[in-house]
């Protein structure tokens, strides 16, 4: 048995140590919006925070978690800079199919979180790795930057 602590709540699984956590948490705990992609680390679908740092689930295998708190895509309304994420996200149309765009916001949470007031180049290289098939970059990196006006303006009362 292998006790992961999953959105803040403990679960244990009967898997093989050498289990991916991406297929932990889709098949064995029911946390599906975390999507396979490439299987390789590539694409950036899979991404989840392991002790608030993103990581692609696709080829983490549940040995390496341990104790570290892992944080799904379905945890983000519950933490402040991933619900501004979300918001911008929704409000400028960044999804297109949508199927890239859990990890896509994974990742400019964890972005956000490292850097608040981050510039355009660090927006684009703090994306970069995660791939999005309909191309909606643009969106993504306004997103990002809308996000962090407005994380900013309610730390200070003024209005974004």
């Amino acid at each position: 048995m292998t006790t992961i602590n999953i959105n803040g709540q403990v679960h244990e699984v009967d898997l093989s140590p050498d289990t991916p956590l991406l297929w932990t948490l889709r098949d064995a705990l029911g946390f599906t919006g975390t999507k396979f992609g490439c299987g390789m680390a590539l694409c950036g679908a899979c991404t989840v925070h392991v002790d608030g740092q993103p990581v692609r689930s696709c080829v983490t295998p549940i040995s390496g978690i341990g104790t570290k708190a892992v944080r799904t895509i379905e945890s983000m309304d519950s933490d402040s800079v991933g619900r501004a994420v979300q918001d911008a996200w929704v409000e400028l149309g960044v999804a297109q199919c949508g199927y890239c765009q859990a990890g896509q916001i994974m990742t400019a949470t964890a972005l956000l979180k490292s850097n608040p007031k981050p510039s355009d180049e660090q927006i684009v290289a703090g994306m970069s790795g995660n791939l999005c098939r309909c191309g909606t970059y643009t969106r993504i990196n306004a997103a990002v930057k809308l996000a962090s006006s407005r994380l900013a303006a309610s730390k200070t009362g003024a209005k974004a």
